[in-house]
């Protein structure tokens, strides 16, 4: 890039004005209220409950709820403030150089995984709809994988306007299926802690451990939507729209769709021994798979209901996936970019790998928690001026410390985990970019009028 010059998605932009923008609960709460309402969020609870603990599983919950909001509320306000999107607001925390890799491509990295996890949710309950058994029917499961993510990938592609509109009550089934999952479930949670009971000796260190881990798998989740946030407030009209969307639409939503089902969950563990051993085997999907099938009467209909729960967030993943690319760079097509996304989403499916939902929720909380970090540094210090010339060192360097410390667990073979792999990475990035602006690592800012690259 030559000096002086703006790559062409900081050129292109333009801000959304105040009259093209609705209230908090016409925008931001549903749609943030709709992300919680899915199976992923909801199996995620699992992994929590793997320490014996209803109550530490709860608590963690709404401790990780209020923290989404944390994440969320400074993208949002800098959207809100700017008009603009996520990847124009990042270039002062990145560059303008900078921001193409991050946030810009590694956020469509990371909705590609997602489209994977989304599949398998669908192609999951799929097989329970129809009574089949992934393992047994690894052929049909692959074919089901590929309609699934590939049809989705193409409706992503071409009629993501339906999907905005589906988007907007469809949660509403999801909801009333799981409140009927926990109601029907309901005669197991006495049996619960004895089902799956920590051993002996260690259980106040086993309800620490259940409340971490429900907080990690919320802010986990919620990671790299909270810091799209940008892309929610710049359809917010002030500041009051920021802060109820996210409050309705993020806490208290996630409240919800969790409390549900870590009851639905641990209630059919104390029924029925083969759940409650997923559970402590870290099946997060197998165990609300199979927390829905007892149901008893409801267990079909319920199955058809998050499968069709599961279309537009998976054609959004890959709609999303192929907007970060063609943003950043702009000579791919997007219509084939869309169904390149959703053939890689479908191998991950298919083949397992999106199957490990509490290590992918880590991975997320890892990457997305320090630039959520490293934005409220930069907005604190000077609030928001415009790009960074080039790449801002002082963000990309406070993003990879906290980056690493998220990682600790993977990287040391689970030696140094602490269970909190989103909050600490967060605080530290924050911190880590204070330091190395103050040590004069932050570029000028240039102004958002300045020509295109040719």
């Amino acid at each position: 890039m030559a000096n002086g010059t703006l790559p062409n998605y900081l050129s292109a932009a333009s801000a959304n004005p105040i009259e093209a923008r609705g209230p908090w609960y016409k925008n931001t709460a549903p749609a943030y209220a709709g992300i919680f309402l899915s199976v992923p969020f909801m199996a995620g609870m699992a992994g929590a409950l793997a320490y014996g603990s209803i109550l530490a599983t709860a608590i963690g919950l709404i401790m990780g709820a209020f923290f989404c909001l944390v994440i969320y509320y400074v993208p949002a306000k800098l959207g809100m403030k700017t008009g603009m999107p996520l990847y124009v607001v990042a270039s002062s925390t990145f560059g303008s150089a900078g921001g193409v890799a991050i946030p810009g491509l590694l956020m469509g990295i990371v909705q590609i995984f997602w489209h994977a996890v989304f599949t398998t949710s669908a192609a999951g309950f799929f097989m329970e709809a129809i009574g089949k058994v992934p393992a047994e029917n690894v052929a049909l499961y692959w074919i089901v994988c590929a309609v699934w993510g590939l049809a989705m990938a193409f409706v992503g592609a071409v009629g993501i306007g339906l999907l905005a509109k589906l988007s907007s009550w469809l949660p509403i089934f999801p909801l009333v299926f799981i409140a009927l999952a926990a109601i029907s479930n309901k005669s197991g949670l006495g049996n619960f802690s004895t089902a799956v009971a920590p051993a002996e000796g260690v259980v106040g260190v086993a309800m620490a451990l259940a409340m971490f881990a429900a907080l990690q798998s919320t802010a986990g989740f919620f990671a790299s939507a909270g810091v799209a946030g940008t892309d929610f407030g710049m359809n917010s009209r002030d500041e009051n729209d920021v802060a109820l969307g996210g409050f309705f639409g993020i806490t208290v939503a996630a409240i919800v769709a969790g409390l549900l089902a870590i009851l639905a969950i641990a209630g059919a563990a104390g029924k029925n021994p083969e759940i409650a051993s997923k559970i402590s085997n870290g099946d997060a999907f197998g165990a609300f798979f199979a927390a829905i099938a007892e149901t008893g009467g409801l267990a079909k209909v319920s199955a058809w209901v998050f499968v069709i729960a599961c279309i537009c967030p998976t054609g959004f993943c890959a709609f999303l996936a192929s907007n970060a690319f063609a943003t950043m760079l702009p000579k791919l097509p997007r219509v084939p970019m869309t169904l390149i996304a959703g053939l890689i989403g479908v191998i991950l499916a298919a083949t397992g790998i999106a199957n490990n939902l509490i290590g992918f929720f880590l991975m997320v909380g890892a990457a997305f928690g320090p630039i959520a970090g490293v934005m409220l540094a930069d907005y604190v210090r000077s609030g928001w001026k415009g790009p960074r010339r080039g790449i801002n060192w002082a963000g990309y360097i406070a993003w990879a410390f906290g980056l690493v410390l998220g990682l600790l667990g993977v990287i040391t073979k689970g030696k140094f985990g602490y269970g909190l792999e989103a909050l600490i990475p967060m605080v530290s990035a924050a911190a880590a970019y204070f330091v190395l602006a103050g040590f004069g690592l932050e570029p000028e800012t240039i102004s958002l009028e300045e020509k295109a690259v040719a």
